[in-house]
């Protein structure tokens, strides 16, 4: 009986644990009730294997995978909370200006465009225009560059490899944001900036804030 009622409770504290990480917000807990959880999870059932943020840990952070043409948000504990197709650059991972390329390392989205503009509205020299991409506007303008939706511009974080001089993300203007249907997601494509679909560009602008760090790996 004892064994039974004890089995009972131990199922009553899984699935309450579980419920909390299932239904946990991308920002960490407290750290008083985050220690709390962390021992009563390791106790009653293994936790989840999670990535964390190497450069603020506990922190919600963005990898950018160029070779699996991927991005993926993790919440404070480093579980990956989504996961989407995207496309980086044609001419590959750089740094350097005028290349083109998509930058590696260490990231912060420092700035944020387009809040409440709909799908696939025009942003152009960041402003938001009453305009709206179609597929039949594109094939009028084959070769432009179709900025859409939201910017999530990206500042480096590592001086002298993405940051300062003229290998400086920020003023290469490098953003993670939304593109049209013509682009050929999972395939490189752009001109150095991370191509996101309309609404998924939208779900990762509502989940994040400014200063998330942004990992972008070539072997990923």
């Amino acid at each position: 009986m004892r064994f039974l009622l004890f089995c009972g409770l131990l199922s009553s504290c899984y699935v309450n644990a579980h419920s909390e990480v299932s239904n946990a917000d991308l920002n960490p807990f407290n750290p008083s009730a985050a220690a709390d959880f962390t021992v009563q999870a390791q106790q009653l059932a293994p936790l989840q294997t999670g990535q964390p943020n190497l450069q603020h840990a506990g922190m919600p952070w963005i990898l950018v995978g160029i070779k699996s043409q991927s991005l993926r948000l993790y919440d404070g504990w480093g579980i990956e909370r989504q996961q989407y197709t995207i496309s980086t650059a044609r001419n590959g991972p750089g740094e350097n200006s005028d290349s083109y390329q998509t930058p590696r390392g260490w990231h912060t989205i420092c700035q944020r465009i387009g809040d409440d503009a709909a799908p696939d509205t025009i942003i152009f020299r960041r402003k938001v225009t009453p305009s709206k991409y179609t597929p039949a506007l594109h094939a009028q303008f084959p070769h432009k560059d179709w900025i859409l939706t939201r910017i999530l511009w990206l500042c480096g974080a590592e001086p002298g490899k993405n940051q300062g001089g003229m290998v400086d993300s920020y003023k290469r203007a490098i953003y993670i944001h939304g593109a049209g249907e013509h682009v050929p997601w999972g395939s490189p494509s752009s001109l150095g900036c991370v191509r996101m679909k309309s609404l998924d560009v939208i779900e990762l602008f509502n989940a994040t804030q400014t200063g998330i760090d942004v990992l972008i790996d070539e072997n990923i």
